[in-house]
């Protein structure tokens, strides 16, 4: 098959050639190729200023990142093969890390899919793409699918915001088979009941389970706070490995629902309160009522979703952080973590140096997490490195 061109500016290779996969709509020769001759979607030659070829790639006139590699090798049909291929080397991977098929099957540019998310819950794949031009390949996607795994559910979680800047309806369906009713999980010897439907992104976050499971280890006989809970993935294991009680604190009234039939399924129900509130309201009213805990989490949502909000997002999270230290029992710890790319590991060292200092604490940082192995980071993107937690210890001013 035969794809329009779509040349680069001089010297606008370098990047793809260190190994990234965009292209950006002020790197392109416009001349050569103007962006008005190309569909949303459409799959391109992509070729350097001197005509040499660079790979195959998909395209959208209309986005920042302009076009996306699928392949550097022209001469390979983007066919039912090409995802099968893709796929299995994905889940090789994810099959030798774990012993269940529980787990972010494709992590988007990092598996050599840019543009789709794949999370496996057993027999049901939730399914999230981003991209028109992955959008346009989903047929030969779903097929791949059937193949390697034969699921009993292909369910499509497209509802959200991203789809709209590539002018894509934002809608969740079922793709193939039927939802059931309950779907199960395992993680961190914990059992979880996920709400596909409703659930906040994919139904689950995979990619903090290593720092979950290091927070279990610490908390025999402590006090926990879990702020931001969602359903419980770091409560419940918490409660499981001993701590005495969990206070676990979400906005979401949905969230605190499954939080509690999780409770419920692994038996802890009677160590765990639900509170539905404002992050920063209960830890101000914590601070007031001088209530404190022996072990913090943190682990908010991106508050720093775009390059030009970062001076308010700083802000919030020196917030969140500032009022967590003022909650910490002598010789406790916090748990303090971002999902912000754009808030790097660097940033929230120094706000957690920063806030020890406001509020005269010693702290010191014992361990440091990042992203599940499921969630592999493209050395070449800075871009799939995103998440960051810090383990530390909280002890009166030296």
């Amino acid at each position: 098959m035969t794809f329009p061109e779509l040349y680069l500016k001089k010297n606008e290779d370098r990047r793809l050639r260190q190994g990234h996969l965009w292209v950006f709509s002020n790197e392109i020769d416009c001349t050569l190729s103007p962006l008005e001759q190309f569909s949303p979607g459409e799959r391109v030659i992509l070729k350097d200023a001197s005509k040499k070829e660079l790979g195959i790639a998909y395209i959208n006139p209309h986005s920042l990142i302009c076009a996306r590699l699928l392949t550097r090798k022209t001469n390979i049909s983007i066919s039912k093969r090409f995802f099968t291929d893709r796929l299995q080397t994905a889940l090789s991977l994810r099959e030798q890390l774990f012993d269940a098929p529980f787990y972010r099957w494709v992590f988007g540019e990092s598996d050599g899919l840019p543009g789709l998310v794949i999370d496996r819950y057993g027999d049901v794949l939730c399914v999230q793409i981003t991209t028109a031009g992955m959008d346009a390949l989903k047929p030969l996607l779903f097929d791949a699918l059937i193949e390697l795994v034969s699921p009993k559910t292909i369910f499509l979680k497209n509802a959200l915001s991203l789809r709209e800047m590539e002018n894509l309806p934002q809608t969740d369906e079922i793709a193939y088979g039927t939802l059931p009713e309950s779907i199960f999980i395992e993680e961190n010897q914990a059992q979880f009941q996920i709400d596909l439907e409703h659930g906040q992104k994919t139904g689950w976050f995979f990619d903090h389970r290593n720092s979950r499971a290091k927070l279990a280890s610490l908390c025999k006989d402590k006090t926990v706070l879990d702020v931001f809970s969602y359903a419980g993935a770091w409560g419940i294991p918490a409660a499981l490995n001993q701590a005495t009680h969990v206070t676990a604190v979400d906005s979401s009234q949905p969230a605190l629902d499954q939080l509690g039939v999780n409770a419920g399924l692994n038996g802890v129900a009677d160590k765990v309160t639900a509170i539905r509130q404002d992050a920063f309201d209960f830890l101000k009213q914590c601070r007031d009522q001088n209530q404190h805990f022996d072990i913090i989490v943190l682990d908010p949502p991106a508050l720093i979703k775009r390059k030009k909000d970062f001076k308010n997002g700083y802000q919030a999270y020196q917030q969140l952080n500032r009022l967590a230290l003022q909650l910490v029992n002598k010789n406790g710890i916090l748990i303090s973590a971002s999902c912000s790319h754009h808030l790097q590991r660097e940033n929230l060292h120094e706000i957690l140096r920063s806030s020890a200092r406001h509020i005269d604490r010693h702290l010191t940082v014992f361990a440091q997490e990042g992203q599940g192995a499921d969630h592999p980071i493209h050395p070449a993107m800075a871009e799939t490195n995103y998440l960051k937690t810090f383990f530390c210890s909280v002890s009166p001013s030296l």
